[in-house]
């Protein structure tokens, strides 16, 4: 046991045993909800490096893991022998550089073998944005100038170009009374590739139906 703590907070693999304990900790909060597993998704990409297919999160703990255990066990087998204090360094250096090329090794074959029960999902597009409320930025909003902000479905907001189609009739009682100004609420109905913008309406929440309508 003193064998295994001694080699535990040791070099190397003290290096990958604090990772451990983040990795650990970063689970914890995903199971109670306070993180989701694709967290780091969208600020690191691993697909250059064979481990793309599976959320970065995934593969990063396995890839401590298998570099913990791998230079755990290079560390005992590195004090059980007879080398000298220069050479056990030089070899150190060679146990942390080996555990983390078989544990990349190791996590590339999984995540080859299960990234089929990973679906990529589709990547965000401005289409997305068609049917949402809109809150108009801009002093006003006609067929050839306007801008609105729009909150998307992982709650960040963006500014898109709108226009507003001067022939369009009143959408409901008292759409006329809710103009596109500045602070009003919109509706973007339609997206138009061409010109890079959305068509918006007047957009009155106490029409709106509900989804049971």
């Amino acid at each position: 046991m003193d064998e295994f703590l001694s080699a535990a907070i040791g070099f190397p693999a003290v290096l990958f045993g604090a990772a451990l304990v983040v990795i650990v900790c970063f689970w914890l909060l995903v199971l109670v909800g306070a993180a989701g597993h694709d967290s780091f998704d969208a600020d690191l990409d691993t697909g250059p490096v064979g481990l793309g297919g599976v959320p970065v999160a995934v593969s990063v703990s396995l890839l401590t893991v298998f570099a913990w255990f791998g230079s755990l066990t290079g560390t005992v087998l590195l004090r059980q022998s007879d080398t000298g204090s220069v050479t056990r360094a030089v070899l150190a250096v060679a146990v942390l550089a080996g555990s983390l090329l078989l544990a990349w090794a190791a996590v590339r074959l999984l995540v080859h073998r299960f990234r089929r029960f990973f679906p990529a999902e589709p990547p965000p597009s401005r289409l997305d944005f068609v049917g949402s409320v809109c809150t108009i930025r801009t002093g006003t909003v006609t067929a050839t100038f306007g801008q609105a902000e729009v909150v998307s479905r992982d709650g960040s907001t963006a500014i898109v170009q709108v226009r507003r189609a001067e022939s369009l009739p009143p959408s409901g009682p008292g759409a006329e009374d809710a103009p596109l100004v500045m602070g009003g609420t919109g509706l973007l109905y339609a997206y138009d590739e061409d010109g890079e913008f959305f068509w918006v309406a007047s957009y009155d929440a106490a029409l709106d139906p509900g989804p049971n309508a």
